[in-house]
């Protein structure tokens, strides 16, 4: 077997980028964004201090190799509206004028998701739940307010953020508890009147599981026969070695394209850790510094093959469906960065981004552009 088998990219790359350089040309070095120009937008989630430029190798790595971003955290509400009508805009700020000074596709994240939500939103000065009247006005005024600030700059918005369980059922939130179901078409007729050209968005993860696919296909189609603006349909691919199956993911590429919206890849990352299951005894692993933490010191070789070809067949699927995909963005931009560390126990050392802790390149796809790079020299 190949060094990273018969699934490396660079054969499909250099079918996409050509060669197109003569030899009295100064070929400039390949970037991940011109791999893939004819294919979809392909980026990152920044956390603040790489959109202010305090990580300065970060942020020139961002610049250099995506077109397009998301504040990984700094557009929530529990950050933008910490009590009631006081509003803290300098890190949004930053991150959408670096957005702009780069000509960048700049994602807002997220509008409407019951994690990370403000804690005032859903309750009365008693700490009592609202009544939906209220709630359904303090999300209008909430979305009203964000959205009109980066009118016309943030160019789409994830508007709900996992609204749907396994089953296909709603999760229970202080949104779906005290407005019910409406609060979805609500949540995208507020932003949609806010800023009428912004592109909206539905996000969650676990978008293969066959009921919450079949759901979200369901909300879909009853918001387009309602004349309420959707643009594309969110499948975070938060990924590990042994999860998603790879043909459920495809098989929801496929219903999603199918309600005419795009489909867009978020939040993707993928853990190069075996997959702790939900009925594992997490005291047992606390106490194990093997299974708590097993490469605390790097991937052994065989794993790291393993991740690499993993992650290049992802991305082959992804190409094979390049006609209604439109946007890829990783969940951040190095493993060291990653929320993937510490997660779901602390003390783990995750390697689940398209950069290592050293800001190099992972192979898999390095040896794609390296690959394009030497055809075009």
């Amino acid at each position: 077997m190949n060094k990273f088998s018969a699934l490396t990219l660079s054969g499909v790359l250099l079918a996409l980028v050509g060669s197109c350089a003569t030899k009295d040309q100064t070929v400039a070095e390949p970037t991940i964004k011109d791999a893939f120009q004819d294919k979809f937008l392909i980026g990152c989630a920044m956390n603040r201090w790489q959109a202010a430029g305090e990580d300065s190798v970060a942020q020139a790595m961002v610049t250099k190799h995506f077109n397009t971003i998301v504040a990984e955290n700094d557009m929530k509400s529990e950050k933008l509206a910490p009590a009631p009508g006081e509003w803290e805009w300098e890190h949004a700020d930053k991150f959408v004028e670096y957005g702009e000074q780069n000509d960048m596709f700049i994602v807002g994240h997220c509008l409407v998701w019951h994690s990370q939500l403000t804690p005032w939103f859903p309750v009365d000065e008693k700490g009592e739940k609202v009544d939906s009247a209220t709630l359904v006005n303090r999300m209008h005024d909430y979305i009203n307010t964000v959205v009109t600030r980066y009118k016309g700059r943030v160019k789409g918005w994830d508007v709900v953020n996992e609204a749907i369980v396994e089953d296909g059922s709603y999760r229970h939130t202080p949104f779906y508890d005290i407005i019910g179901p409406e609060f979805i078409p609500l949540a995208f007729q507020f932003a949609h009147e806010a800023d009428p050209d912004a592109q909206l968005y539905i996000n969650d993860y676990g978008m293969n599981v066959p009921g919450r696919r079949n759901k979200y296909v369901e909300i879909v189609n009853d918001l387009k026969a309602r004349g309420i603006r959707i643009d594309a349909i969110g499948m975070q691919a938060h990924m590990g070695m042994d999860y998603p199956d790879f043909n459920e993911f495809e098989e929801s590429i496929e219903a999603f394209a199918s309600t005419g919206c795009n489909v867009m890849i978020t939040e993707m990352d993928m853990s190069a850790l075996p997959t702790i299951s939900q009925s594992a005894n997490i005291a047992d692993i606390i106490n194990d510094p093997e299974q708590r933490n097993p490469y605390p010191d790097g991937l052994p070789e065989e794993v790291s093959q393993e991740w690499n070809n993993r992650m290049s067949e992802f991305f082959h699927l992804l190409l094979k469906h390049s006609d209604v995909i439109s946007r890829v963005n990783a969940w951040g931009v190095t493993d060291g960065d990653s929320w993937k560390n510490g997660f779901p126990i602390r003390g783990r050392k995750d390697y689940p981004l398209l950069f290592d802790r050293d800001y190099q390149m992972k192979p898999f796809i390095k040896e794609a552009l390296d690959t394009i790079g030497n055809k075009n020299a």
